[in-house]
């Protein structure tokens, strides 16, 4: 099994990465494969949202991504300053072009919100459709967004076996570990670390400068995020009228730094607004780093951050190692689980990425593999059961500061994990196995679909 650090960390834009990239992705691959396909044709494009997407799409923007997808923007290029204009523009045409044929699309008309069923692949499921002037189908394509802004098709998903991944890739690596168990015995054969066997693993596919070169543009998007997010002030798009406040906290702590009365807990406050704030930005719909998602964007990058602000020895080389190692824990999750708050709550995202987040930091503070793998572990055992309630579909309450949470967290179980030798009683992929049960057993209204939890209970006033 593989998965690269460089899908599980995808530079794009906010919202969510289920319900804004994700979709961003699926439209313009419809438009690649109608031009493909159809050429010549002409039509009408029509969207139908299933699911997850149909419940809460209109708070996470995916109209919006929809219609910048049709217009050939990708999400990891697309200027969020022009994303405005881009969409004014083909909601006034009414037009979109597919490969120099004029399609129709009216956005208003076309777009639909599908409260039904959900579509049998994925809770996050949309079907695209060509149609002629007398409304028969001409050509029809379904994708699922299946997490962290990885998209498939339905015919892709149709043609996985049941124990098949529909991210992962079965390609020759030196170290295919598809679980915990094989990743630490294949370490312990080798003698090298994860980070170690991560990178041999990429360097499979791609030259290590080119590896080293793409870390290091991650690790300064999400440190540019985090550096905008503790810069800004206002009131978050939406209608929740949710206060930013990093760059509030950021001050305050800025104005103690020499304080001698200060208390030794400051660090997780420190923590909690490098978090705050990436996500503050991602609420905004701008620049992020999915990690593994848009809605869990902040704790890696916070992590990252305490390590290189708090801890002794912290350098470049160290940021990379954390990147690596966590990419690995977070691939086995994905592979064997979900990160997809729609198909198992938030204890995919956030959990999975406090649990990558413990492992990077163990890494890079001197842990062995059994330590590492027990750091993702009491992470992740601790975000169990974790329901996704957004509230009004927007990705601000409760999700700022549970990412904030999740950092500390992740910060805390290394700790526990440094403490000890690397022995423990839940191995990581019993933890991961009982989180996919979890979500399955999960109500349908804990699953980012905003029909329970804080989503329900808090009145609009």
């Amino acid at each position: 099994m593989f998965l690269s650090v460089f899908e599980l960390f995808k530079i794009g834009v906010g919202p969510s990465s289920s319900h804004t990239v994700g979709p961003m992705v699926a439209a313009q691959r419809f438009l690649s494969s109608v031009s493909a396909n159809c050429p010549g044709k002409t039509g009408r494009v029509q969207i139908r949202l299933h699911g997850s997407l149909a419940y809460t799409g209109e708070g996470h923007g995916t109209d919006r991504a929809l219609i910048l997808g049709l217009a050939g923007e990708k999400p990891d290029t697309v200027d969020p300053a022009r994303m405005d204009d881009i969409v004014a523009a083909v909601k006034g045409d009414k037009t979109i072009d597919a490969g120099g044929v004029t399609l129709a699309f009216d956005p208003d008309q076309d777009i639909v919100f599908d409260y039904g069923p959900p579509l049998p692949g994925h809770a996050n499921g949309m079907a695209f459709s060509l149609v002629g002037e007398d409304g028969a189908s001409l050509y029809a394509r379904v994708y699922y967004s299946v997490g962290g802004g990885f998209v498939v098709s339905g015919e892709e998903l149709d043609g996985l076996g049941e124990d098949q991944s529909p991210v992962t890739h079965e390609t020759s690596v030196p170290y295919p570990f598809a679980s915990a168990r094989e990743m630490l015995d294949m370490g312990a054969r080798s003698g090298h670390s994860i980070a170690d066997m991560k990178m041999a693993n990429e360097s499979a596919r791609r030259p290590e400068e080119d590896i080293i070169d793409g870390l290091d543009r991650i690790w300064a998007t999400m440190s540019g995020c985090i550096e905008r997010g503790l810069a800004r002030t206002g009131v978050l798009p939406g209608g929740l009228n949710v206060r930013r406040r990093a760059r509030e906290i950021h001050a305050q702590l800025l104005g103690e730094a020499y304080a001698n009365d200060r208390f030794a807990h400051t660090v997780m406050d420190w923590l909690g607004v490098y978090a705050m704030a990436v996500n503050e930005e991602n609420a905004a719909g701008g620049q992020v780093v999915t990690a593994p998602t848009n809605g869990a964007a902040g704790v890696i990058p916070a992590v990252i951050r305490y390590y290189l602000d708090h801890c002794n020895g912290a350098d470049q080389a160290g940021v990379r190692t954390f990147l690596l190692t966590a990419a690995a824990v977070g691939g086995i999750i994905k592979h064997n689980a979900s990160i997809s708050g729609a198909e198992v709550g938030c204890q995919g995202e956030v959990g999975s990425a406090a649990a990558m987040a413990a492992a990077g930091l163990t890494a890079v503070l001197g842990g062995t593999n059994m330590q590492i793998e027990n750091a993702a572990e009491i992470a992740l055992e601790h975000h169990l059961g974790m329901t996704c309630d957004p509230i009004k579909g927007l990705v601000q309450v409760p999700c700022i500061e549970r990412n904030a949470l999740g950092a500390v967290k992740a910060v805390t179980a290394s700790s526990l994990a440094l403490r000890g030798d690397g022995t423990h009683f839940v191995p990581l992929d019993h933890c991961i196995e009982t989180m996919r049960q979890t979500g399955i057993d999960m109500s349908e209204k804990y699953k980012e679909t905003s029909t329970g939890g804080l989503a329900a209970s808090v009145i609009e006033c």
